[in-house]
């Protein structure tokens, strides 16, 4: 989408521009006054500066935010039919199809591990902030918030008046219980992400002081926000011991927008409005079903028979999208996808062992196992691969920091990275270690999902054609996919990320030793890490997430995505684009349209 903007327009935007990058770049708060930097919501000034200093600000930013009517950026919007405004109206049921899964296994957020869980639990939890279309924080049951001239105490005012969905009133006591139960590893697999939290106070029954033990560039952003971050999405207390965890995972209690009245596994679950809402003009919807949808076609047929209203969960595959934007009843819109896709490979199974990648990467090159990784990742052809099996919707993937970042996505890796493809380079290395032209190799099974078998088939073909390695899919619904991929129970598998805003959820939550996705469940005593472990990886990634001075940030996050790009952790495959599929009867606004997720609080359906 693009405007024209005349040269006021632009002479206003270049100023804007400059006064956003002239800031101290040594204040560990980007050169920000803690006034400023207070909430609920940030002025334009803080906004741009804080973008600025990630440096993800650009002149083009500021004059399509300008712009009337202007998309967010990176978005493309195709609708061949037209809604207005004014036909929408409040109320109405809406249907959903959630891709990709044969059923939502959890709600709770301190067991949520997919994407698809927590764009449904965003619209029924809430948190202390909220991510919005910008990718920046804004206050969700925080009015407001102060922050010490160190940094490092951060003092959060509740909105008064809020009420759980069982009717208990909110309090500082739940903001304390959820940072007690979520620090916890025992009870949280998303303990890490608030490990610099070092504790949470009670002020008085509206107030809350967090205390952290380094100044912290993603703490709205990533470790408080409702959704992504999960960590610190509240939950009530009495709930989860009323109902117990099990149930409390299917039905939690919330202070969202909406509610949860039913939920069968399998089947789907309902969301209703809940009348009590702080907000009193959200929602706008009276009740929203979600269907879980596994297989493409099945899908593709609902939404064009006015089955489903929506796709969303691990959304539409790549080769349906022509035939939506094609379809003059529906809506595709395209923005830039905060995630990254890859094929992990387990460095416990032969032939491609690897028991300690502590070494460089000089020194791996010498061992067969890392021969037959790094093999498998040089012959991967990821323009290939986006052309056939995405249709050219996507960009090549050399790591887990994303386009989406902006100012930490490295757009040399793929001319540096090991991973660069070169198909001679790549039989070479077979051949070195021992198994040339393929041979000897044994026929390697492929982890992937019903909606990943095009992806998956093409892969096989690449393999075949490229290294003369033989490979069977395993296709799994995505549940079970996790629980293996959990206990490291494949040889190869296809699986990927997404609602990743911060180099936090690229490199804590995934390339760390005691990263949450990585192998969490297997055999220790077998296995001594998951599907990747390197020491100074670890450190970089420590070092990087309480690091403000954002150049100095920029780089300890790119050289460990280098290292994990270098020592395949994973043979990183491409950056999809965020695609939302509707029809035309949904009024899916702007302010909502945030990657990776699918918040309903304001959506309408044309009357």
């Amino acid at each position: 989408m693009t405007h024209p903007y005349d040269k006021n327009q632009i002479d206003q935007a270049e100023r804007e521009l400059a006064a956003a990058y002239d800031y101290d770049r040594q204040d560990p708060l980007f050169g920000l006054r803690r006034e400023e930097l207070a909430g609920p919501k940030l002025g334009r000034r803080t906004v741009l500066r804080l973008l600025a200093a990630a440096g993800a600000l650009s002149l083009t930013d500021i004059l399509t935010a300008c712009a009337p009517a202007a998309a967010p950026a990176g978005e493309s919007s195709t609708q061949a039919g037209t809604t207005e405004e004014a036909a929408a109206s409040s109320g109405g049921e809406m249907t959903c199809g959630w891709g990709g899964t044969a059923e939502i296994t959890t709600l709770d957020p301190a067991q949520i591990n997919q994407v698809l869980q927590f764009q449904i639990a965003s619209n029924v939890l809430s948190g202390l902030t909220h991510i919005n279309a910008d990718l920046t924080a804004e206050g969700d049951l925080a009015e407001s918030w102060e922050v010490s001239e160190d940094g490092l105490e951060w003092t959060f005012v509740l909105r008064p008046g809020v009420t759980w969905h069982n009717g208990d009133p909110l309090t500082a006591d739940d903001v304390v219980y959820t940072y007690n139960r979520s620090k916890d590893p025992e009870q949280s697999i998303h303990s890490a992400v608030i490990a610099n939290i070092t504790d949470v106070q009670k002020v008085d029954d509206l107030t809350v002081k967090l205390v952290l033990e380094k100044p912290q560039a993603s703490l709205l952003v990533k470790s408080l926000e409702r959704a992504s971050g999960r960590a610190m999405t509240i939950v009530n207390q009495r709930a989860i011991e009323e109902m117990g965890l099990e149930q409390y995972g299917l039905t939690p209690v919330g202070t969202g927008p909406f509610m949860v009245t039913e939920h069968q596994l399998g089947q789907g679950l309902t969301i209703e409005r809940f009348a009590d809402y702080y907000d009193p003009e959200r929602p706008k919807l009276d009740k929203v079903t979600f269907i879980p949808i596994p297989e493409p076609e099945p899908l593709a047929a609902a939404i064009e028979a006015g089955d489903i209203h929506l796709i969303g969960g691990n959304g539409a595959p790549a080769e349906l999208i022509d035939r939506f934007v094609a379809n003059a009843d529906l809506t595709v819109s395209d923005v830039t996808g905060p995630g990254f896709q890859s094929m992990f490979i387990n460095p416990w199974r032969e032939p491609f062992v690897v028991t300690d990648f502590n070494k460089s990467v000089d020194e791996l090159k010498q061992e067969n196992g890392f021969k037959v990784r790094l093999a498998i990742a040089k012959a991967f052809d990821r323009d290939d691969f986006i052309e056939r099996a995405l249709f050219g919707r996507g960009s090549p993937g050399f790591g887990t920091i994303n386009p989406a970042m902006r100012f930490f996505f490295d757009t040399a890796i793929n001319e540096v990275s090991e991973q660069r493809f070169d198909v001679e380079a790549a039989q070479q290395l077979l051949a070195d270690a021992g198994f040339p032209n393929g041979e000897g190799i044994p026929t390697l099974k492929l982890l992937t999902t019903p909606a990943g078998r095009r992806e998956g088939e093409i892969i096989v073909n690449m393999y075949k054609q490229n290294l003369n390695i033989d490979i069977e899919l395993d296709i799994k619904d995505f549940t079970v996919l996790i629980e293996d991929g959990n206990s490291m129970n494949y040889d190869l598998m296809r699986l990927g990320s997404g609602g990743d805003y911060d180099p936090d959820d690229g490199l804590v939550d995934w390339m760390q030793t005691s990263s949450k996705f990585n192998g969490p469940n297997r055999n220790v005593d077998e296995m001594p890490f998951g599907f990747f472990s390197d020491a100074e990886v670890d450190a970089l990634t420590d070092e990087q997430r309480t690091i403000s001075e954002p150049d100095k940030r920029k780089e300890l996050v790119q050289k460990a995505n280098q290292i994990t790009s270098d020592k395949v952790a994973a043979v990183f495959t491409h950056h999809p684009l965020d695609t939302l599929v509707y029809r035309n009867e949904v009024n899916f606004p702007d302010v909502s349209r945030i990657p990776g997720l699918v918040d309903l609080d304001r959506v309408t359906l044309t009357s």
